[in-house]
């Protein structure tokens, strides 16, 4: 559904400088995919996603995105995905339904068809109830379920989500991600997504891209990137700063006061070792925690900082 070589954009700014925003992407995406595309601001993300999307030309490089060019088949591309921005797409004069039988004529469809899958979309989604309602009535979760499926309406393989849970309440971010796999399951749609919360891709997506830089620096699932590249999380307190101090030696970790701090692969086997070795230097373990890693553990291993930080330069 996605496949990118060499994908480039230099942006020209004023005194003839320039900021290479994405640099040389090679990406592939399968057919059915969930994929999550991560990544701090700054890095890249949404520029690629623009160019995905045809809305930002590339500088150099190829992208084929559902079969079609983007550089040369940019209506073919639009043709058949969907794109769900990060602001809404309705308008606000028009009722629900009327806006997705609207949307379902923009893409070619027949009176009769938009009105099908106009109701297909209001059932799927739980907006049957609000049909005769305008956009501008609606919460920020029912917006965002009208936003997906005036995305949807046409019925596109691949569907583009950009932040399509952000500046939800808890429970309404947990009905659109129920919503999302919903269309997975019904259609078999292709996903590609991006989102500042950790967790849901975490949990949701079966594969994981993060971008800094430009560059995409990690690809796998989710368990894979952890497992591999930050490993389980050992906190070890002593009863003394000595002890700490001894602790890390032997085990290879950082101690600050009278607490250890050490990565493992698995710290459920390499725990009792580490008690082990310990107990036989008479060093005293007061407690220990262990805790799996995150993904922002895997970015912070990968470059140093949080995945999280939105102080970065754009």
């Amino acid at each position: 559904m996605i496949h990118t070589r060499g994908l480039t954009r230099v942006f020209s700014l004023k005194k003839k400088q320039t900021v290479e925003a994405v640099r040389g992407i090679d990406l592939d995406v399968e057919a059915g995919q969930l994929v999550a595309f991560l990544g701090p601001n700054g890095a890249g993300k949404s520029t690629t996603l623009r160019m995905l999307t045809t809305l930002l030309p590339p500088t150099s490089g190829t992208a084929t995105v559902a079969g079609r060019d983007v550089a040369r088949d940019p209506a073919g591309v639009r043709a058949r995905i969907g794109y769900v921005g990060q602001r809404n797409s309705a308008g606000e004069n028009f009722r629900v339904g009327d806006e997705l039988v609207t949307q379902g004529r923009c893409y070619g469809l027949t009176s009769a068809e938009a009105r099908r899958r106009a109701g297909e979309m209001l059932e799927l989604l739980d907006l049957g109830p609000l049909a005769a309602r305008k956009p501008g009535t609606l919460s920020g979760g029912q917006r965002r379920r009208l936003d997906i499926a005036l995305g949807l309406v046409h019925r596109p393989g691949l569907l583009f989500l950009d932040e399509p849970s952000t500046g939800l309440d808890p429970k309404s971010r947990a009905e659109i991600w129920s919503h999302i796999l919903r269309l997975r399951e019904t259609y078999g749609t292709t996903l590609f997504l991006t989102t500042h919360y950790l967790e849901e891709a975490d949990s949701m997506a079966e594969r994981v891209i993060i971008i800094d830089d430009g560059r995409i620096i990690a690809d796998g699932t989710a368990e894979q990137l952890k497992n591999d590249l930050a490993g389980d999380r050992v906190t070890l307190t002593t009863h003394t700063a000595q002890d700490a101090g001894r602790a890390a030696a032997l085990l290879g970790g950082a101690a600050e006061g009278v607490t250890v701090r050490l990565r493992a692969a698995s710290a459920t086997a390499a725990l009792p070792e580490h008690l082990r070795t310990l107990e036989a230097a008479g060093v005293k373990v007061a407690t220990a925690e262990t805790v799996r890693p995150t993904l922002d553990d895997v970015f912070l291993t990968l470059t140093g900082r949080s995945l999280s930080d939105d102080d970065l330069p754009a």
